[in-house]
């Protein structure tokens, strides 16, 4: 009999007033029991629209049979067919766009909760489940994927299984990209981005550290060492500033910059980390998408007492996720919505203040937003001793500089065929951020594995 309940089961989670003092994982995740109650809640369509809305084509309502059966370690067999990092995408995409998005039980009420379950079932074969790489026997071709993200492991899975000799280039010196240095500890523990990692490296790929792309090696001079194509997927590294007076002031940060050294280099660890961050009393964190989210609340974290989400258009126009909003409210961070920073202001070279003015919106623009428009004499300076400027980042022009023949538009991003991404390039593939600017986890993978397959049909046929 199926649960007709109209709301999904209630994911524990630690309270606002202690989860905000430290960065353990926010979502505890489901009990057996909960994860079979919630996995009722599906009605096994014959036409499941909600693996239509999956990027990666999930078997959604054949892994939550096996759930309701509770064959756990079946649920998960199931997913990796098609996912490579379940824990990982269990956590961070935007299942309310996507999966969950088209399902049906979501016309009345709430739609089955296919993230929190894909979640669990990855969490319980990580615990319970001792998985042994099966390496394919080697077909002899090498393949070179540039970027350790969800995009290039992705493409490196994907390909390993049928054969090829992989070896992914990560420019940093942990492998993961925006897992491990973007994605706060607190929604993504990097212990589980290891462990996911870990089961990728099973299959044969080898992962390079400390090697970038473009100064340390050429992609000319991969095909030269002999490897029959290559897959960029160095994501989306470039911050972007607003323009304003003020910037160069110390305290001022990219989000990127900020995010990788709490993350990457835990400066929230201020007795050890080479490189702690001090945060002050006061921090504006401009921009309203999960980026900014991410850094106002691990601001927060880090000791500040006030922190400003400061966005120049409504709540209705937020990029963010609705989970990520509703969490950084229950956390104390304030909003300061039809706000835009005018200038930032210093005291000895570091930043002091911050002025502000009014917006209202009026007709929309390119993006189908309503265009904000300042409200004459409504400024106003808020007392800041940081600012962390998140709104978005473009890729990094090192690739397209150093290759020759590699179409890109003018924004930096790599030009692909869509069905292919074969880039203008013979034997050069891209995806994830390097093409589209900074988006979501589960589009990068949606193009690894498109990658993946065309090197495959390309290369099949040579002997």
């Amino acid at each position: 009999m199926a649960n007709m309940s109209k709301n999904k089961v209630k994911m524990p989670e630690q309270p606002a007033d202690v989860r905000n003092k430290n960065f353990k994982e926010v979502t505890l995740g489901y009990s057996k029991e909960q994860a079979m109650e919630e996995a009722e809640r599906c009605l096994n369509c014959k036409n499941p629209k909600c693996v239509e809305g999956c990027p990666v084509n999930v078997p959604i309502p054949q892994f939550i049979q096996k759930v309701k059966e509770g064959k756990f370690e079946e649920a998960y067999k199931v997913i990796t067919t098609q996912n490579a990092l379940p824990a990982i995408c269990g956590r961070v995409c935007p299942q309310e766009n996507q999966c969950e998005g088209k399902c049906v039980r979501g016309i009345k009420g709430e739609p089955v909760a296919i993230g929190r379950l894909e979640r669990f079932a990855a969490d319980y074969a990580m615990k319970n489940v001792q998985k042994d790489g099966e390496k394919p026997e080697s077909n002899g071709k090498k393949v070179a994927i540039v970027g350790s993200g969800p995009s290039g492991l992705t493409c490196a899975g994907e390909l390993a299984k049928k054969g090829y000799d992989v070896t992914i280039f990560e420019a940093l010196h942990k492998a993961g990209g925006v897992l491990m240095y973007g994605i706060p500890e607190f929604r993504l523990p990097k212990t589980l981005v290891q462990k996911e990692i870990e089961n990728i490296a099973k299959l044969g790929v080898k992962i390079e550290t400390n090697v970038i792309v473009g100064k340390s090696i050429t992609i000319d001079e991969l095909f030269e060492e002999g490897y029959k194509a290559v897959f960029v997927g160095s994501g989306a590294g470039l911050p972007r500033f607003m323009g304003v007076p003020g910037e160069n002031l110390n305290g001022v940060y990219s989000a990127n910059e900020f995010l990788t050294r709490s993350n990457l280099m835990k400066a929230y660890d201020r007795k050890n980390s080479p490189t702690p961050i001090y945060v002050g009393k006061n921090v504006a964190v401009v921009g309203a998408g999960n980026v900014a989210m991410d850094a106002a609340r691990t601001a927060k974290r880090l000791g500040a007492e006030n922190v400003y989400i400061i966005y120049r258009r409504s709540e209705e126009e937020m990029p963010a996720r609705a989970e990520e909003v509703e969490h950084a409210k229950e956390e104390g961070i304030e909003f300061r919505l039809l706000t835009n920073p005018t200038k930032i202001l210093g005291k000895d070279g570091w930043v002091d203040s911050m002025e502000c003015i009014e917006m209202e919106l009026g007709e929309p623009d390119a993006s189908g937003r309503r265009r904000p428009i300042e409200k004459k004499g409504s400024e106003y300076t808020l007392d800041i001793d940081t600012v962390i400027v998140a709104i978005g980042q473009s890729p990094n022009p090192l690739i397209r500089s150093t290759t020759k023949g590699l179409d890109t538009h003018k924004w930096g991003g790599i030009i692909v065929d869509e069905e292919t991404m074969q880039t203008s390039r013979e034997g050069i593939y891209a995806g994830g951020d390097a093409v589209t600017g900074a988006a979501t986890v589960i589009l990068a993978m949606g193009a690894g594995k498109k990658a993946a397959h065309a090197i495959d049909e390309s290369l099949s046929s040579i002997d």
